[in-house]
């Protein structure tokens, strides 16, 4: 992701927080609403664009700089020796994504049955490993990145993949559920294409994620999104395939 797509979604980020909405802004810089929402969404903005942006909302550049270097010094991936160590201990595995889902201390006690003891010693293990900074009280602060994500091949995939089926098993008919399963034959730049879009999906929910963070644990249910692209053949298929 490039410093401009980053400085975008800063922005973007900046101006939600300040309750500015898109149709405020077109009225503070003279464009239409759909024509905002278009640039933002297409992350497509000169540096002009957001210079006026800022003088028209009173935000500082030095306010999105900022955080973007804070952002940027976080976390974004962990290393396969610390994915293995996760994942080989059930119950540090379960801290660790309450964490990262922005849950507290106290909601983690409230919802799980674990011990304090046990919760202690699994934040200050995530401390160690450069998840957290664990804090007074017990108290933690994310040192993540909000592009966090798991190794693509790592111990945590590899173990969703071995757990694939409990994933699949439900008619994906409840409210807020959905599957997919979409066949073509696509050129190599529509490919390329597509990876974008999903990758944007994918920061999205991310976004959302974070964004929500403010509601009680009881009214955030835990989601999961699965994206997948590949060039595939149904086994069933694969003998009539010609050689190539």
């Amino acid at each position: 992701m490039t410093q401009a797509v980053l400085l975008v979604d800063q922005l973007k980020r900046e101006l939600k927080s300040r309750g500015i909405t898109y149709a405020r802004l077109a009225q503070l810089i003279g464009m239409s609403e759909a024509s905002v929402k278009r640039m933002f969404s297409q992350r497509n903005m000169t540096l002009e664009r957001v210079d006026e942006i800022l003088t028209a909302t009173c935000i500082e550049f030095a306010e999105l700089t900022d955080h973007f270097d804070r952002e940027q010094q976080r976390l974004a991936k962990m290393t396969l020796k610390q994915e293995e160590q996760v994942m080989n201990d059930p119950l540090l595995f379960l801290v660790a994504i309450c964490a990262l889902n922005l849950m507290s201390a106290e909601e983690m006690l409230a919802t799980y049955s674990i011990t304090e003891a046990e919760l202690v010693a699994s934040l200050l293990r995530l401390d160690h490993l450069g998840l957290i900074d664990l804090l007074p009280n017990n108290r933690f602060k994310l040192k993540v990145a909000r592009t966090f994500a798991w190794l693509p091949n790592g111990p945590i995939m590899q173990a969703f993949k071995k757990n694939a089926a409990d994933f699949f098993d439900s008619e994906f008919a409840d409210a807020g559920e959905a599957l997919f399963l979409l066949n073509a034959r696509l050129s190599t730049a529509s490919r390329l294409a597509l990876m974008d879009r999903l990758k944007r999906v994918a920061r999205e929910f991310s976004e959302q994620h974070y964004e929500d963070a403010h509601h009680p644990t009881n009214q955030r249910e835990p989601v999961s999104l699965l994206i997948a692209t590949r060039s595939w053949h149904l086994k069933a298929v694969e003998p009539f395939l010609r050689k190539k």
